[in-house]
């Protein structure tokens, strides 16, 4: 079994918009169209049995838009849907308790496209709450081609909101900070968090990639591409061709998730 833990897809007549937009916006061209069908095509393909989307809100007005849709798709075979909050919503228990009422598992949070860094009271409230009612909370980390100046989740910020939140579901996307992975080993590996492989493999050399791993705990890492952004049958076919163990590589490959999500798969 395979479970992709960090995928992408809109509406379809969104995604006709969306995925030309952000080709442009961080020059890079996706693998699928963005859509529904796009995804289940690529997982197909990559023998790919789940993928979790993970929806992004951009403002608070996108609310209840987009977990309409989570809610919709996460209704369907082989797909697991969070849901997506913005940290200047007023309403944000109010906005939790939704996404937990309609059975999603967790959220997700995207401090470069929602301006606001990862040791924000926004954000930290956010946690404490999300936590309380047993949401897993996936975070992108790291650097963003779309806005590449700026980095509002680093591995030291971080390290600095976990002094005051305690997260048991926490999953740091991108192995942690992509493209900040020496700071990665030095302020995050060990500490109570997931790290996913999202956009990572074949980016991160396969020596540290498997040096995190084994520092961090093989029971702590979850393969994700972000599909459409990388291709999910050549992460596949690369993480397998890293010398894990049988073991190592079937917790990151699935049992991890399974673990994670409740195993309700």
């Amino acid at each position: 079994m395979i479970i992709d833990f960090h995928t992408h897809i809109f509406p379809d007549r969104v995604a006709e918009k969306a995925i030309p937009q952000m080709e442009k916006n961080a020059d890079i061209k996706a693998h699928h169209n963005g859509t529904l069908s796009g995804l289940l095509e690529s997982m197909n393909y990559a023998n790919i049995d789940y993928s979790v989307v993970l929806p992004v809100v951009t403002a608070p007005r996108q609310f209840e838009s987009v977990n309409k849709f989570a809610y919709e798709v996460n209704n369907l075979d082989r797909i697991i849907s969070f849901g997506g909050i913005h940290p200047d919503t007023e309403n944000y228990k109010k906005e939790i308790d939704t996404i937990k009422n309609y059975g999603l598992k967790g959220i997700k949070l995207h401090p470069e496209y929602q301006s606001t860094y990862i040791n924000d009271d926004k954000y930290l409230r956010i946690m404490d709450y999300a936590t309380e009612l047993g949401l897993i909370i996936t975070v992108h980390a790291g650097f963003d081609g779309a806005y590449p100046q700026e980095k509002h989740c680093t591995p030291k910020r971080i390290a600095e909101a976990l002094r005051y939140v305690s997260p048991d579901k926490l999953v740091l996307a991108h192995m942690g900070s992509l493209y900040m992975w020496d700071e990665v080993e030095e302020y995050i590996v060990g500490k109570n968090v997931f790290l996913d492989t999202a956009f990572s493999i074949g980016e991160i050399e396969d020596e540290q990639l498997l040096r995190m791993v084994r520092n961090h705990g093989a029971d702590k890492v979850l393969f994700s591409t972000d599909s459409p952004w990388k291709n999910q049958k050549e992460a596949v076919s690369h993480i397998s061709k890293i010398p894990f163990t049988e073991e190592e590589l079937d917790k990151i490959l699935y049992k991890n998730a399974i673990d994670l999500l409740g195993g309700d798969i």
